[in-house]
């Protein structure tokens, strides 16, 4: 596992425990013996994510009775696409193919982050389908 997960854990598990971003989170956090400004973890990401998150374009959509869930977020282009994604793993985004699996050059994905970040905050609308519904969604990434 790579510092700048270690570091994004450890920022994600104090912004769930205290249900807010603080001015530190945003600008300078001190882990692992160094300073790593949030900026430089996810690059152009943060702004990116925090405007969806603004424009309340995050869902949690849960499947009952499991309680599965799989968050959708709304692109930022004209179109408005939504984006099926599980933040620490995959997102339907051109992007994630392109930038985090091809060429490595981010760690995650504007709609993975704003997922992630909205999750931690608790700043998503929530959505509940029977589990058969998103076994559908599912099938279709």
């Amino acid at each position: 596992m790579s510092v700048t997960v270690l570091v994004a854990d450890a920022v994600w598990s104090n912004i769930e425990s205290t249900g807010s971003v603080t001015e530190e989170q945003l600008s300078i956090l001190l882990a692992c013996g160094g300073y790593y400004c949030l900026h430089l973890l996810f690059g152009k990401n943060l702004e990116k994510a925090t405007r969806i998150i603004d424009k309340r374009g995050v869902k949690k959509i849960s499947g009952l009775p499991s309680g599965r869930s799989i968050f959708q977020v709304v692109g930022e282009s004209q179109k408005r696409e939504e984006y099926l994604c599980f933040p620490g793993d995959y997102c339907g985004c051109y992007s994630f193919f392109y930038d985090v699996v091809s060429r490595g050059e981010q760690q995650c994905c504007k709609h993975q982050l704003a997922a992630r970040m909205a999750s931690s905050l608790g700043a998503y609308s929530e959505i509940e389908v029977s589990d058969e519904q998103l076994a559908v969604m599912l099938s279709k990434i």
